[in-house]
């Protein structure tokens, strides 16, 4: 039985703490390449008088600036809408135990949290400053007291790799840009591996990242069944319709 099934996704999605910025590296440097690229125009135009390069040029400054501007809505505001919606139609009872991998700041993790009034939300994390700006365990603790939701929130410092829970822990494991960080595709297979051991018989594991393909195929593997994945819409471009992450859902036999 849904016990918010009237909630409205805008509601869920408003957020009190500070959830910083996704790899914050790259909508500064697509910014400042916007910019290079319109001064550039403006001296082609102006100074070279070569008007062939300045139009490149002022082609280029939309096209960085945009991606930046893209960016950084969705790392800001549009991911806690779609996430909101994707947590909305799960359906929770209210007394479920989920875990996030790599939770960061917890923009995911104390938006499932709220949901779970007799439940218990983990998360887990390296705390990796250029992963999230500002990332820390002390730092979504104190988001956690901002969204009301500490006192059903445990916070662990964890590989997803391996991880310190036992077999069949957890109802619901999810994961927002994550798993992806682990560089060679072992390391992700095998934090998927862990997810799905975690899992209760039953549970079922939500992931938006990017490769979800390969996450797809290394689920079935491992037994997972239900695997779909989808695109998500504009609110979760990362720069534009070309850096879009994908939803990967799947469920543990019972």
């Amino acid at each position: 039985m849904e016990i918010f099934p009237n909630m409205p996704a805008r509601q869920l999605a408003r957020r009190h703490g500070e959830y910083g910025f996704d790899e914050p590296v790259w909508p500064l440097f697509f910014g400042l390449l916007g910019v290079l690229f319109l001064l550039l125009g403006f001296l082609s135009f102006w100074a070279f008088a070569i008007p062939v390069l300045g139009v490149i040029c002022f082609v280029c400054a939309i096209l960085f600036l945009f991606t930046a501007a893209s960016y950084v809505y969705t790392t800001r505001r549009g991911k806690f809408q779609v996430w909101a919606d994707i947590l909305l139609r799960l359906g929770l009872r209210g007394d479920e135990h989920i875990i996030d991998l790599g939770c960061g700041r917890g923009a995911v993790l104390l938006m499932v949290a709220s949901l779970l009034p007799r439940g218990k939300a983990t998360g887990i994390d390296v705390w990796k400053v250029h992963e999230q700006s500002g990332n820390a365990l002390s730092v979504t603790q104190q988001n956690a007291e901002r969204e009301g939701v500490s006192g059903n929130v445990a916070l662990h410092t964890a590989d997803m790799q391996q991880l310190p829970f036992s077999d069949g822990s957890f109802d619901l494991v999810v994961s927002s840009l994550a798993i992806h960080n682990i560089r060679n595709p072992e390391g992700r297979k095998q934090a998927l591996s862990e997810a799905a051991r975690m899992l209760k018989p039953g549970g079922r594991l939500v992931v938006a990242d990017f490769f979800t393909r390969h996450y797809g195929e290394c689920l079935r593997e491992l037994g997972m069944t239900d695997v779909t994945h989808r695109s998500l819409d504009w609110r979760f471009w990362y720069g534009g319709p070309w850096a879009v992450p994908r939803l990967l859902s799947a469920r543990k036999p019972s």
